[in-house]
């Protein structure tokens, strides 16, 4: 009997120590926090990224003896100002005294509270809050940690994490303080305004004409399909998580296999794209690819592929001449413009159906369909019909 408690106990302690010897990964760190990140972010404007990318450093990706034994993600030492309770551990000396939390919720709390509530850290409260490079490079100067590669390893990990769309998801509702009140004030504000930070995140290409000036997504139109123009280095998950699309129906929309952040400026739709342009074929300006044509005429890539005899994407010279219609449909519009002189021409408008235009110029639906040879009432904004013979 006595021979079967010490085979017991001896298990108990196998599993214990493997149990403490576990290993999470950082992507598990980051499911794990990145809503304490984007709530303190809200509450006291320290961008998420920073935030997770801390974390990750100071905590050995979650896995460091300080935090399992102090909740404490950020490596804070006790100060003089600090009153709760603490551990020592071995860091710059020997045996030093770090704060000692009661769970991860309450390191996050205090670690904005820490850098809100400092003068020293107060000018990265004036830089952008999606501007993580100078955030980076500020707690460095401000001096947040001694090692000189600091900046750069908090880089990295947003970048290498894709961190940098916890800050997007949140910089709509980062908030204001008033920079009379003192850093205790600071830390009891409340009140979230909707301002945006000052950066531009879409622009229209080639334009001077600003999409959005705030972090919310601003839509446009293109062969009538809602669509935004988005800029390299935003993820698609925050496009479709700010405009509540549900993420694969986004990457169908837009002909893509994958998420990830955007390499390179590009038009995203918000909704499915026909499968045919409003004019009858596209010049090339410049080298492009497939792709990148269907996406400027709001047109299905498998459509344009067809339409032009094509098997798969690919780049096209400049110059290249791609229809974006049928044969049949480009005829007909030939044939439109042959009879403009003796035939009334009107454009399709937003929300404007066969109906709508049958009223207008007191014409049956049936007139709209036999003088236009249509063979659905689908109609495309921009389209020409013929209301009068």
């Amino acid at each position: 009997m006595l021979k079967k408690i010490f085979s017991l106990l001896a298990l108990i302690v196998v599993f214990v120590a493997s149990s403490y010897a576990q290993t999470i990964t950082p992507e598990q760190y980051i499911q794990l926090y990145k809503d304490f990140a984007m709530r303190e972010m809200k509450r006291m404007g320290v961008p998420a990224a920073i935030t997770l990318a801390q974390g990750l450093l100071e905590t050995e990706n979650g896995n460091s003896d300080l935090l399992k034994k102090s909740n404490n993600h950020f490596g804070i030492k006790c100060k003089s100002t600090w009153t709760s309770g603490s551990v020592t551990h071995d860091d710059d000396e020997t045996g030093e005294c770090f704060r000692l939390y009661k769970d991860a919720e309450e390191s996050y709390r205090d670690h904005s509270n820490f850098l809100r509530g400092s003068d020293r850290y107060a000018f990265l409260f004036a830089l952008d809050p999606t501007d993580y490079k100078g955030w980076a490079y500020g707690l460095r100067k401000a001096g947040y940690a001694t090692n000189p590669k600091y900046p750069l390893i908090l880089i990295k990990n947003i970048e290498q994490y894709n961190l940098q769309q916890y800050s997007l998801l949140a910089a709509r509702e980062v908030p204001t303080f008033e920079e009379s009140k003192s850093p205790d004030e600071k830390e009891t504000v409340t009140t979230v305004t909707k301002a945006a930070p000052a950066v531009n995140f879409f622009e229209k290409e080639n334009s001077n004409e600003q999409i959005a000036t705030q972090a919310s997504f601003k839509v446009d139109y293109i062969n009538g399909h809602k669509c935004l123009f988005a800029k390299k280095g935003i993820s698609l998950l925050a496009i479709a998580t700010q405009n509540d699309i549900n993420l694969n129906k986004l990457l169908e929309y837009n002909d893509l296999d994958n998420d990830g952040i955007l390499e390179d400026d590009r038009v995203i739709f918000l909704q499915r794209k026909s499968t045919r342009g409003i004019n009858d074929f596209y010049i090339v300006q410049q080298e492009k690819t497939l792709y990148d044509v269907a996406q400027a005429n709001g047109i299905q890539l498998q459509s344009l592929l067809d339409y032009n005899n094509l098997k798969k994407d690919g780049d096209v010279q400049r110059g290249a001449k791609l229809y974006l219609k049928t044969v049949a449909e480009t005829d007909q519009a030939k044939t439109i413009q042959r009879t403009a002189s003796i035939q009334k021409l009107y454009r399709v408008q937003p929300k404007e159906g066969l109906y709508t235009v049958a009223k207008k110029y007191n014409v049956s639906v049936q007139q709209l369909r036999d003088w236009n040879k249509l063979t659905s009432d689908e109609l495309t904004v921009g389209q020409q019909l013929i209301v009068s013979q």
